[in-house]
């Protein structure tokens, strides 16, 4: 026996439930007792980060309740699961970065239903990083159920459609739109009224969509929203 072991949990979380694509809800076990906890935004990855906002609450003073309620309240960030509604249709945005954050997404994707419809947008400004074989670390595979049309958008769309070929997904339902404008006009062209279209855009793809939908008038510049 080496005496080394996990050493014991103060928080924990447990009962986890899954709500597709829009919220996640757990018991919140501590030593001074548990609550259930509905976030408002989805994912496995969700339940970790709450649990790293509660733990440092906790050793800050804050009670169970005042925790509790925290994480009720909580909103995604800008491009981070935001929902924009457009003018017939709705408009899911949700960032990619890497391989780790990028195969959660496509886990609570598949556990919401995998769509048929994906727009990925991929970059590499220096905030993305310059090298993009990431994107084959990241498991696509589990898409490849339901998807029927992939729009492959971005200053390396041609390597994401690539990745995609290489998953098994059919050159047919691969579109490369390289101009974000124009592969956001064709994903809503293909996405019916009331429904909803899912991107996953890196990093400046995303502040570039989202910089997009707001001089159509759909939503405010995310620095104004967040003042």
């Amino acid at each position: 026996m080496c005496g080394h072991a996990r050493p014991p949990l103060e928080l924990a979380a447990r009962e986890i439930e899954l709500h597709g694509l829009e919220s996640v809800s757990f018991s919140l076990e501590t030593p001074e007792g548990s609550t259930r906890v509905e976030l408002q935004v989805p994912g496995l990855y969700n339940v970790y980060n709450a649990l790293a906002a509660a733990s440092l609450a906790r050793a800050l003073g804050a009670s169970l309740a005042t925790i509790a309620a925290g994480l009720v309240d909580f909103a995604a960030a800008f491009g981070r699961f935001e929902r924009i509604q457009l003018d017939e249709c709705s408009l899911l945005v949700l960032l990619i970065k890497n391989p780790a954050g990028a195969n959660e997404v496509v886990r609570t994707l598949v556990a919401g239903g995998a769509p048929g419809l994906l727009l990925i947008a991929l970059n590499d400004e220096i905030a993305d990083g310059r090298d993009v074989s990431w994107i084959w670390d990241v498991d696509f595979e589990p898409l490849l159920g339901s998807l029927e049309r992939l729009i492959a958008t971005g200053e390396r769309a041609a390597e994401l459609a690539l990745r995609f070929k290489y998953a098994g997904l059919s050159e047919s339902a691969i579109e490369v739109v390289p101009s974000l404008d124009a592969a956001l006009d064709r994903g809503l062209a293909l996405t019916p009224p009331g429904a909803e279209l899912i991107s996953l855009p890196t990093y400046t793809a995303m502040l570039a969509l989202r910089d997009l939908v707001a001089r159509r008038g759909f939503v405010r510049p995310y620095w104004e929203e967040a003042a």
